[in-house]
């Protein structure tokens, strides 16, 4: 799905941000969840990440991060709040019986809550701590709460293709989580989180998402 500059949804995404940051930038999964139903979105770059943001940025987005998502007046930050927005429009991202609709969302904030802040602590400390002096005793301490975490994950999903019946946006976060991991041997340790992730990423709508946004990156290389 082209990206169309008279779209009524937009998204706000960087035009800038380190090597390994490229392609797992936030505003990827709200382009995911708009690529699965074929919902088109313009975008409106806001800088590189860690650059000073403008007043207009920071009116709609106070901690100066992407994605923001607009669309008829509504204003949303936060990854997690915009998916369910989004998940809101159209059952093949949240179901609409209520039971399925409410596991859906629970598992968006399993992977927001119970996951994320456990792999995101160990990504800030390898990238963002190196070569300070407590950078090794600090993951020490927080790997394993990681690894806990992961078994707790992988003995839930067991053989099944999505963390319920049907993927939604929970697994959407999830998946996105899972292969954003800075020590891959993690997730590779539990052989159903791998195949997890690579569904995920295999699919039509994530490799749409993907590209868009490292074709931001590429055209500022120009």
């Amino acid at each position: 799905m082209p990206i169309d500059p008279q779209a009524a949804i937009e998204i706000t995404a960087y035009d800038w941000v380190p090597e390994m940051a490229r392609g797992r930038v936030k505003d990827l999964r709200v382009r995911w969840a708009l690529e699965e139903i074929g919902l088109p979105y313009r975008v409106r770059l806001v800088g590189g990440a860690g650059t000073e943001k403008s007043a207009e940025h920071l009116a709609e987005q106070p901690f100066g991060q992407v994605p923001v998502y607009r669309e008829n007046g509504l204003t949303l930050f936060e990854s997690g709040a915009i998916l369910i927005h989004i998940g809101e429009k159209d059952e093949r991202l949240l179901p609409r019986d209520p039971a399925g609709r409410a596991r859906a969302i629970g598992w968006a904030f399993a992977a927001l809550n119970s996951i994320e802040p456990f792999l995101g602590t160990l990504t800030i400390l390898r990238f963002f701590a190196d070569g300070k002096p407590w950078q090794d005793e600090a993951k020490a301490a927080v790997r394993p709460l990681a690894v806990m975490r992961l078994a707790q994950l992988a003995r839930e999903i067991g053989d099944r293709d999505w963390l319920e019946d049907r993927f939604t946006i929970g697994d959407l976060l999830m998946i996105d989580v899972l292969r954003n991991v800075p020590e891959p041997g993690l997730v590779a340790a539990h052989p159903n989180l791998a195949a997890y992730v690579e569904r995920g990423r295999a699919r039509p709508a994530f490799q749409a998402a993907l590209a868009a946004q490292m074709a931001v990156f590429q055209q500022a290389r120009r």
